[in-house]
């Protein structure tokens, strides 16, 4: 008898499509906001996002287990807001390859003493081969970085939280509530840190059913929250506020976060392991990001699986974040506020109305259904509004953005 699959390791995949360099981002974008708001905002962001995953899965309820994200949004929504639902994944999939290979670019130039533009160019030569060879490939490296990612996480985090000064931590009420207006600016990148929408077809499908798909969402979105305050307040009790200012004046570049950690932690081992964490979760995302790109541009294109298809994939999915780093290598929290303002459209936007349209459709409560009713709906669908329009204001100079 096939043992069934446990929600524990349906978890632990959510988990682990949420928890990737978006940690990385997190800290520089909460400065402004620091402990409280900053929590506050991930704890919002996290429900939010775990209800709209469970909204797609009520809308895919009807569907074949082997219905995707695509065919389901096409069915229901029709032809064109589809397309623009997929230009917004693909959009949200550039930018974030495109963050990832200027910040490997920039870390690794730090290590070897070569200039980042070639770092870069040399990251993605060397680490792309996996995706261009084969799914399996990326199965194995990704499974390699997985365990280096949790060692030196743990090993790394419980360092930092052993130093953890409370001070720095909190502030006076007055001063509370004068970092609340920076909350706002910091959405769009706690939403990318939340962002596994793409993998809620796959979940149903591993299970067969909703109910258990269901609970392997919150499970894995709980596991993502946890591990991002502890590492929020690991960060924010070593390093003090002030001292982001030139972290963010690099628009919150990883190597220069990295540094001025480095510069306040007395245990190099310590440092150590959270550069080898830093660079693998980079490496980790870009490998899983840039593999579903990947697969999305294939089918896109009908580039067929012959080494020349795969290479024409593998330049289209490449190459311009390649490009567009090399031209304008801005900063890597400025790149992922991008993603997380356009994922709004399918993280939000999107599974809100699959679900209204849904309900209506069948015309009463059938089989599973996701929480709150249509109050629930237009919040999730305001939520993605807000955020989305929050990154253009902060961009516009009409939100107070912190300098440090």
């Amino acid at each position: 008898m096939t043992a069934k699959p446990s929600v524990a390791g349906g978890a632990c995949i959510i988990a682990s499509v949420c928890v990737g360099a978006g940690m990385l981002g997190l800290p520089s974008a909460g400065a402004g906001a620091w402990t409280t708001w900053s929590s506050l905002a991930i704890i919002l962001t996290m429900i939010i996002m775990t209800i709209s995953g469970w909204m797609l899965l009520e809308a895919f309820k009807r569907y074949e287990l082997s219905a995707s994200f695509n065919s389901v949004t096409k069915n229901l929504l029709g032809h064109k807001i589809n397309i623009f639902n997929n230009m917004t994944v693909y959009f949200v999939g550039g930018i974030l390859l495109y963050a990832y290979i200027t910040s490997s670019g920039l870390i690794l130039s730090g290590l070897f003493d070569i200039g980042s533009q070639l770092a870069s160019v040399l990251f993605v030569l060397a680490f792309s081969w996996f995706v261009w060879h084969s799914t399996r490939a990326v199965d194995r490296i990704s499974v390699v970085l997985i365990v280096f990612m949790v060692l030196s996480f743990v090993f790394g985090v419980s360092g930092l939280a052993a130093k953890i000064d409370t001070a720095l931590l909190f502030n006076s009420l007055a001063e509370e509530m004068r970092q609340a207006p920076y909350a706002l600016a910091m959405l769009p990148v706690a939403l990318t840190s939340f962002g596994y929408h793409h993998s809620v077809a796959s979940m149903r499908a591993y299970y067969g059913e909703e109910h258990k798909a269901k609970q392997a969402i919150l499970g894995g979105t709980l596991i993502a929250l946890a591990l991002y305050l502890l590492w929020l307040l690991s960060i924010f009790g070593n390093l003090p506020r002030g001292d982001f200012g030139p972290v963010i004046a690099k628009g919150g570049d990883v190597d220069v976060l990295l540094k001025a950690l480095a510069s306040v932690v007395e245990s190099s081992q310590v440092s150590q392991a959270i550069h080898l964490f830093s660079m693998a979760a980079i490496l980790s995302s870009f490998i899983g990001v840039g593999l579903g790109v990947f697969d999305y541009l294939a089918d896109l294109f009908q580039f067929d699986n012959s080494r020349a298809g795969r290479t024409k994939s593998w330049a289209v999915t490449f190459l311009p974040p390649l490009l567009l780093s090399l031209l304008f290598p801005f900063g890597f929290v400025v790149a992922i506020g991008y993603a997380g303002a356009a994922a709004t459209v399918w993280a939000c936007i999107i599974p809100a109305l699959l679900a209204k349209k849904s309900r209506e459709s069948e015309g009463g409560e059938v089989g599973f259904q996701a929480p709150g009713g249509q109050p629930m709906v237009v919040a999730v669908i305001a939520f993605g509004v807000l955020t989305a329009i929050f990154h253009l204001l902060a961009m516009a100079g009409l939100l107070p953005v912190y300098g440090g």
